[in-house]
């Protein structure tokens, strides 16, 4: 097929979607005016990456604040992307297979750390790489240790396997490349596995389960699994670009390895899963009201100890710190100095590229959908995430000080003044007087008060949990930097009050 020359582009759609009403805050305004930045970005990755159309969202604040989409999702006859184009989301598609499962440990019809082979019966009698192999549980295949080797290529195209024939393929077993529980390599093989599991301990298929427990739940209308039932006016082909054309890659049927990348979804649908998965953080009091419990959703981001050091992705890359990441549950976890707590995945099919990643701690997420194959569209979505964090569009809900700690910090405060512990008196755990006496107290607070100077002590203390938390003073010659940590007893009692002068720069 001959290389299609000119796309038309759909016009930007700013904080208005179906989740919740137009947000008038001044953060929608002010993502707003980097909002042409972002789209610089992806517009430049289509061009570079021969895209015949995406579509890119931010869910902010539990609505879709921004979406847009470009190019065409069907090169012949010329439709444009929308916010309701249909795209396979491919790999992404694990986080609701890793959700499907968790909600049935939830209801107490598995447990993760059960072998797989008790719940699919054609794993009985594998014989494993050694004697002393463990055999895999429902865990490994979640995490991506079961030993399977590595499998994009071969898996992708495994779509269309029928049930009959993947049940044929675990009885005769499976060579592996290394003993369960050695090391992450990951497997679509295992997250065929885990639909199978869903579907044999629900006595439904996987895709009915997935339906009724989030896809209906969360108005995800438009989503499902049976991609050439769906109508081909919405549907974003997809498609190969080689020998300097476009061809069109085949439009796979529903089949046994939908569980590991078969989901197609609307960015309109799909902003709906990321907002109730960010409703998920922080941990608060107050009724549940998504398909599982905000618990269960952090659950996901629970990182398996094979970590790794990876580099940021996207143009800042090269400068930001290193980042440790693990896979949790249907996604990558990674700790970023900028962005703090990420969760992402890659989505690499057959005529389709997707991207997204979760900023959990800053109720933000950001996908991109792409309509050709292998597109890998990561670098754009965290370049606009750096965007909006250098914009100061991320915030961290505040955390509140627990009376407890509120309480410590003003004995803390007293302490300062009195030049003693004596506010401490009867208030401090067994091992207080003995890492430092009263004496020893007096005299270190009489040095460094002599080095501070006049302080100001009425700044309010950080919490840094509810039992913890930090605090910083700004003095006549520097600042004093300060840490209480209360002991894990009742009543409550302090462990360790620290401080430490700062002297002021030249």
């Amino acid at each position: 097929m001959r290389a299609m020359t000119m796309i038309p582009a759909m016009a930007i759609v700013l904080a208005a979607s179906p989740l919740h009403a137009q947000s008038t805050s001044p953060q929608s305004a002010t993502l707003g005016s980097i909002a042409p930045q972002i789209e610089a970005g992806f517009t430049t990755f289509m061009a570079e990456n021969h895209v015949p159309g995406l579509v890119y969202g931010v869910v902010q604040g539990g609505h879709l604040a921004l979406v847009k989409g470009e190019g065409v999702q069907d090169i012949a006859a010329r439709r444009p992307v929308t916010p309701d184009s249909l795209f396979r989301i491919a790999s992404m598609t694990k986080a609701f297979t890793a959700l499907s499962i968790l909600s049935l440990r939830d209801k107490g019809l598995l447990s993760l750390d059960d072998p797989a082979e008790k719940y699919v019966p054609e794993m009985r009698g594998w014989t494993y790489p050694t004697s002393d192999s463990p055999k895999i549980r429902v865990r490994d295949l979640l995490q991506h240790v079961a030993g399977f080797v590595t499998d994009d290529p071969w898996g992708d195209r495994q779509q269309v396997l029928s049930q009959a024939d993947f049940t044929a393929l675990l009885k005769t077993g499976v060579p592996f490349t290394r003993e369960p529980q050695a090391r992450h390599e990951y497997s679509n093989l295992g997250y065929a596995i885990l639909g199978r599991i869903v579907a044999n301990v629900t006595g439904q298929p996987y895709r009915r389960y997935v339906e009724k427990t989030f896809l209906v739940p969360l108005g995800m209308a438009s989503s499902g699994y049976d991609t050439p039932a769906s109508p081909i006016e919405r549907r974003a082909v997809g498609y190969r670009w080689e020998n300097g054309a476009w061809s069109e890659e085949p439009t796979m049927k529903d089949g046994a390895f939908n569980s590991m990348g078969g989901l197609q979804v609307s960015a309109n649908d799909y902003a709906k899963w990321i907002a109730f998965l960010l409703s998920g953080w922080p941990a608060r009091d107050g009724p549940e009201t998504g398909p599982v419990r905000r618990a269960t959703i952090r659950e996901l981001a629970q990182g398996l100890n094979f970590v790794s050091v990876a580099t940021r992705p996207g143009s800042t890359g090269a400068t930001a710190c290193p980042l440790a990441l693990a896979y949790g549950m249907g996604w990558r976890v990674m700790q970023d100095c900028d962005l703090g707590l990420t969760m992402s995945h890659g989505g690499g099919y057959p005529g389709y590229g997707s991207h997204v990643m979760l900023m959990p701690e800053y109720g933000t997420g950001i996908f991109v959908l792409t309509n050709r194959t292998y597109a890998g569209p990561t670098g754009p979505a965290w370049d606009a995430a750096m965007l909006m964090h250098k914009a100061g569009l991320l915030h961290r809900p505040a955390m509140p000080v627990s009376p407890d700690l509120a309480s410590f910090y003003a004995a803390a405060q007293a302490v300062w003044q009195a030049g003693t512990v004596a506010p401490l008196n009867g208030r401090v755990a067994m091992n207080f007087p003995m890492d430092r006496t009263a004496e020893n107290w007096a005299n270190v607070l009489g040095d460094l008060k002599a080095q501070a100077g006049a302080c100001d002590t009425a700044a309010p203390i950080t919490p840094t949990g509810r039992m913890t938390g930090t605090f910083r003073w700004t003095c006549g010659k520097g600042s004093v930097n300060g840490q209480i940590i209360l002991a894990p007893t009742r009543p409550i009692t302090i462990q360790a009050l620290r401080f430490t002068f700062e002297g002021a720069v030249p």
